[in-house]
C-alpha cells in the first residue's frame, strides 16, 4: 500500500505522526490529475517507509481542501513534522515532486 487515499481523519492522524508527507489534493474528473496519477503511484512505490504519499479527493473531503486553501487541481503539499514545509500546483516532470521529498528526509 504505497499511495494512502486518505479521508479527514485519516489525513489527521497521518499529520500527527510527524515525519515527512506528499499529499496529492485532486478530483476524478480533473483531467491534469489522472495525468499525474502514474507519477504519484510511481513516487508511493519509490519512498514507502521513507515517506508517507498519499491522496485527498478535493471532493468527498472538501474541509481538508478548504482548510490548506487549495484553490487548483492538482494540488501536491509537503508537510514535515505536521507543518506545510512547501507546495506545487499542477503537472510537473518527477524531479519536480522527488527533490522536495529528498531536501527533507
Amino acid at each position: 500500500m504505497a499511495v494512502i487515499h486518505f479521508n479527514e481523519q485519516g489525513f489527521d492522524k497521518a499529520l500527527s505522526d510527524g515525519g515527512l508527507m506528499m499529499v496529492d489534493f485532486w478530483a476524478s474528473w480533473c483531467g491534469p490529475c489522472k495525468m499525474l496519477a502514474p507519477t504519484i503511484d510511481q513516487i508511493g512505490a519509490q519512498y514507502e517507509g521513507k515517506a508517507v504519499i498519499g491522496k485527498v479527493d478535493v471532493d468527498e473531503e472538501q474541509n481538508l481542501a478548504m482548510r490548506y486553501g487549495v484553490m487548483s487541481i492538482p494540488t501536491i503539499i509537503y508537510f514535515k513534522d505536521g507543518k506545510e514545509i512547501d507546495r506545487k500546483v499542477g503537472v510537473q516532470p518527477i524531479s519536480a515532486f522527488t527533490s522536495a521529498l529528498d531536501a527533507n528526509l
